[in-house]
């Protein structure tokens, strides 16, 4: 790519690259040049040379969304710069205090966007909090969460995590900075906005005031999906946490059984050691598994990463689940219940390597109405076309007002699947059959872990009002539409023309 003048001088002490970046799945990505701003004046700066030039933006932090949302491939046009935003990684500020409404303990941690949820819980979790909503690993940045509007195993409890933002600072494509709160309008349209509205560049985030580092978890085994469902809405007002594993090989009336885990935190005096519990030499995750370092677990498991070692693993995890309900309740570590996926760094290499090989998670959210018979649908269509999930995972969700949720009043069910060279054609034509399903049974999509969904499915499955709403703030601050991506460009750039839009893309 050839760096106008302007541009050129701007990075001339930022460092950067050419590299190749992909989505974490693996299934898609680009070579792009990259920029990693270490300061928000050289990011101002930068965004500003960009505008003056034409040259596209593409925002990206730990590079953890599943599909194409944080890499692009360089229009013929159009030069292009991939910001990496992980170097604005500071901990502003913590402050601790009784809140205001019901005088109970609370917290902000105020931290600059390229700060991930592992650096967070280890500044804080030492005082006596927690982060209230983290996913599945700790490796994302809190702005490209707050991007997708992510959530956790207690979205029905707390909400996403654009729910539980004070305020944030946003540089504009023209550069400037601002700050927003949620009375803002803007600030609804910049959460879940994937990036396309600006860079954020610092949070305050509210906190969860805890009193050990361990939580109280309890398994149950559910003989189906409906069971599972029926158990964990049973349980809602006993848990902060709450998640179901799946089993998608299972058929018949055992269809989606599984195992479910409740969580909650522990009261005052339950803990006897606090301070050792909430240490962070405690809360290490172990470094070997069955023997073998964590770093080469995934090897082993290409082995199993196959419909019969899947099927067989899957028979052992209920076979196990039943045990673990029997003997109750058990305490684990905040880091151990809620980063399962950092138990095995890497493990999505047992999908593959090589080129055109990787992993494609399809999460589709439904309405607590619908969501059972779809999800069933689903189960099955995906067995009848050979295609089984090796890893299923039901959460429980509350709706929010962003402008572009997948939140709902309802469930979400993800889906894991093993990508070839050879059925990558096929996947597709499923994830068509699947989203004309879930649109049938009035459902959302999740931008974080998509890779497939068309534009014909975003005009079905989101609100118009809201989509137009969010495009007119794209043009009031982006009239050149500078800052795309790859997922922009499948998903609403062609949202509005009139013709015929298809329901997934790939």
């Amino acid at each position: 790519m050839q760096i106008p003048n302007t541009l050129g001088k701007a990075l001339a002490h930022i460092p950067q690259g050419y590299r190749f970046i992909e989505g974490w799945g693996m299934v898609s990505g680009s070579h792009s040049r990259t920029v990693r701003p270490e300061t928000v004046e050289q990011l101002q700066a930068v965004m500003r040379a960009c505008q003056a030039e034409g040259v596209l933006i593409t925002l990206r932090g730990s590079g953890c969304s599943y599909g194409d949302a944080s890499h692009t491939e360089s229009l013929p046009d159009k030069p292009t710069l991939v910001l990496d935003l992980t170097g604005l990684n500071k901990i502003l500020g913590f402050e601790r205090y009784a809140d205001s409404s019901d005088g109970k303990p609370a917290g902000y941690a105020n931290v600059q966007g390229g700060v991930t949820f592992g650096q967070l819980w280890k500044h804080i979790l030492p005082q006596g909090h927690w982060p209230r909503v983290v996913p599945g690993t700790m490796e994302p940045t809190l702005a490209g969460a707050a991007s997708m509007n992510v959530h956790g195993k207690n979205n029905f409890m707390v909400g996403a995590i654009g729910s539980n933002i004070r305020e944030l600072d946003l540089v504009q494509p023209n550069g400037e900075l601002i700050t927003l709160k949620p009375t803002d309008e803007l600030f609804g349209a910049v959460i879940g906005g994937m990036g396309l509205l600006g860079c954020i560049t610092r949070l305050e985030m509210r906190t969860q005031p805890v009193n050990s580092g361990n939580v109280a978890v309890r398994g149950i085994s559910a003989t189906s999906v409906g069971d599972m469902m029926e158990s964990m809405s049973d349980h809602e007002d006993e848990a902060y946490y709450s998640v179901g594993w799946v089993d998608c090989f299972s058929r018949g009336k055992a269809q989606g059984r599984g195992l479910i885990h409740l969580a909650r935190h522990l009261d005052p005096g339950e803990d006897s050691e606090p301070d050792k519990t909430c240490a962070l030499s405690y809360q290490q995750l172990p470094g070997s598994i069955l023997g073998f370092p964590k770093n080469e677990v995934w090897r082993p498991l290409r082995i199993l990463n196959r419909d019969l070692g899947m099927r067989n693993l899957n028979r052992l995890k209920h076979w196990m689940g039943k045990r673990e309900e029997k003997k109750g309740e058990y305490l684990q570590s905040h880091a151990g219940f809620n980063f399962l996926l950092d138990f095995v760094p890497n493990w999505k290499f047992a999908y593959g390597r090589k080129h055109g090989m990787g992993l494609l998670q399809y999460q589709p959210f439904l309405p607590d109405d619908t969501a059972q018979g779809v999800f069933e649908e689903l189960l099955r269509l995906c067995q009848k076309r050979g295609f089984v999930s090796y890893l299923g995972v039901l959460k429980r969700h509350r709706p929010d007002d962003f402008l572009l949720t997948h939140a709902l009043d309802g469930w979400s069910l993800a889906m894991d699947f093993k990508v070839t060279p050879k059925n990558r054609g096929r996947l597709l034509d499923l994830c068509n059959e699947m989203t004309e399903i879930v649109l049938v049974g009035e459902g959302r999509f999740y931008f974080a872990k998509d890779l497939v969904l068309g534009p014909g499915a975003m005009r079905q499955a989101f609100d118009e009002r809201a989509v137009q709403k969010f495009l007119a703030h794209k043009q009031e601050l982006d009239p050149d539409c500078l800052m795309q991506s790859d997922q922009y460009r499948r998903v609403l750039e062609p949202y509005n023309a009139p013709v015929d839009l298809p329901l997934t893309h790939y």
